[in-house]
């Protein structure tokens, strides 16, 4: 199983899973495909240092990449506490009477309500992640990618990335946005559908897949994300013309995922996901000021009733629920998790370590391609 853009990377399998979890990016590359670490999640440029360290020395040598989130251009942008002192006193009340109401306790100690926010929303944080990431790719050679999450990157940064022998994926949910992307010197649009996990667009995967592939032809590869869960999926993506699949939602279940864990069996997110069924997610602006799919639980119910604010914009809004989230994570309670998850969790039914959940989409993939074949047979 090979396209152009595996052979590129030097990758078995064309599956590039985005993950937040070390462990699992780790896996996925030493399993064939191509890990990518969320890094939005690290609000300190030693900490990602750390992680990245631990990658290179468990990884085999295999490439991997790693996904920021900075918009194109650089916003305005006030320190923690500046930003803290905009959000509205009712937006705070709102969050902790729900907070209150769903039985959901405090940090222990208190806590720091200005870093305790995920800070790595801020583009001055993003931009220290793409400094430590250029700085191991320097260093180890092994990324390979380096993925936004909000669209093409500034300028300079694909610079960069280039200079240091870095592809640069940007997501993209319309055709207009994906040719704003190769104009800008994109190397890779990653086709993110409406049924996507996390920012996500309005146009659904069926028709965006083939809309993007159109529109780019030859001038940039495209990666299909948002509902891809099966090897059949896989093989769909292929024949819509993409070089590949991106997959989220797909990890989270997997057994190496440790993030939230506390103890044995599955961590409270992972119960609240195994229990979930396709119809069980909503694209809300909750959780951080744009459009984003989120797992449908007491905490998104709390947003939807009539006496809810309107969400803050970005990076307001991630600020403002930082500490709630963090909260929420502690509280061992599924039905109040805040957990980005695409259409696909219906699909996530059990724990299974990262090799047999690779080894399963390339055997349904082979099988899928298989009947494809079959159908072309002058017998």
């Amino acid at each position: 199983m090979k396209t152009d853009l595996s052979e590129k990377f030097g990758i078995e399998y064309p599956i590039f899973g985005f993950t937040p979890s070390q462990h699992v990016a780790a896996a996925i590359s030493r399993a064939g495909g191509l890990g990518v670490l969320g890094c939005v999640r690290f609000n300190e440029a030693d900490e990602l240092d750390e992680v990245l360290e631990w990658m290179h020395e468990n990884t085999d040598g295999k490439p991997f990449g790693v996904d920021v989130v900075m918009p194109a251009k650089i916003p305005t942008e006030g320190s923690k506490v500046d930003l803290d002192s905009m959000i509205p006193p009712e937006h705070r009340a709102f969050v902790e009477r729900t907070l209150d109401d769903l039985g959901v306790p405090p940090l222990p100690g208190g806590g720091d309500r200005v870093n305790t926010g995920v800070l790595g929303w801020l583009h001055s944080v993003a931009r220290s992640h793409v400094d430590i990431a250029m700085e191991h790719a320097r260093k180890y050679g092994q990324i390979k990618l380096i993925a936004n999450a909000l669209g093409s990157p500034p300028d300079d940064v694909i610079a960069i990335a280039h200079d240091n022998g870095v592809q640069v994926a940007a997501l993209a949910g319309a055709k207009e946005h994906a040719l704003s992307h190769v104009n800008a010197g994109v190397d890779i649009v990653i086709a993110q559908g409406y049924e996507g996990g996390g920012h996500t667009g309005e146009v659904t995967s069926m028709i965006l897949w083939p809309d993007l592939v159109d529109a780019l032809g030859d001038r940039a590869p495209v990666l299909a994300a948002g509902g891809v869960g099966s090897g059949r999926q896989m093989a769909a993506a292929i024949a819509l013309g993409a070089q590949g699949v991106w997959m989220g939602t797909y990890w989270l279940t997997a057994a190496e995922y440790d993030l939230g864990a506390t103890g044995d069996g599955p961590s409270t997110v992972q119960q609240a996901l195994l229990a979930a069924t396709s119809r069980d997610t909503v694209r809300r602006r909750i959780y951080s000021g744009k459009p984003a799919r989120l797992l449908k639980t007491k905490w998104t119910d709390a947003w939807d009733a009539a006496n809810a604010p309107e969400p803050l914009p970005m990076p307001l809004q991630n600020l403002l629920v930082g500490e709630a989230h963090a909260r929420i994570s502690l509280a061992d309670d599924p039905g109040v998790v805040a957990m980005p998850a695409g259409q696909i969790v219906g699909r996530c039914n059990a724990i299974t370590p990262v090799d047999e959940l690779i080894d399963g989409l390339v055997s349904e993939y082979k099988e899928a391609a298989a009947r494809i074949a079959a159908t072309l047979s002058d017998g």
